[in-house]
């Protein structure tokens, strides 16, 4: 193994777990940081990449990137729910990741949208609470989209060098 095969596994795994870690937290490009590490895996003299999974790769990376910001505005418009329980939702992630651990991250994004619907209208506690809910499916949905698209690209980096 050459000193670049090294440094491309080293730089390649950072872009990998730094992406696995974006595919939750708002902000940090998972998708993209993960595909990266492919990237880096091409330029690896002993790796197995080649062009034709680095184009299918951007591909899906494309998809998923524009799925995770449709997804979760598309399940809070099918509960009926506003643009302000949206924001919260978002505002509830930045939120959760304060609390330093996974329960904050996950309940976040669904008191945000609760609150974000309250705010909009506070008369309808029955609806806020469909909304806040269809606006975390909508969350965990695109993350989980995100996840499963980091994880493929780990073992298919994995697979680059064996």
């Amino acid at each position: 193994m050459t000193t670049l095969d090294i440094v491309m596994i080293i730089v390649g795994s950072l872009c990998l777990l730094i992406g696995v870690i974006g595919c939750i937290i708002p902000g940090l490009p998972g998708t993209p940081l993960c595909w990266a590490g492919l990237l880096c895996s091409f330029f690896a003299p002993k790796s197995s990449t080649d062009w034709v999974l680095l184009i299918v790769t951007t591909l899906v990376t494309i998809i998923v990137e524009i799925l995770n910001n449709f997804v979760p505005s598309l399940f809070t418009n099918k509960a009926g729910g506003s643009k302000a329980g949206s924001i919260g939702s978002t505002i509830g992630v930045f939120a959760g990741l304060f609390t330093g651990n996974i329960l904050g991250i996950l309940l976040g994004p669904f008191l945000g949208a609760l609150c974000g619907e309250l705010i909009h209208d506070h008369s309808n506690f029955t609806r806020a609470l469909k909304s806040a809910s269809w606006a975390f499916l909508g969350f965990i949905t695109g993350s989980g989209l995100r996840l499963i698209t980091a994880a493929v690209f780990i073992v298919l980096f994995i697979k680059s060098f064996i």
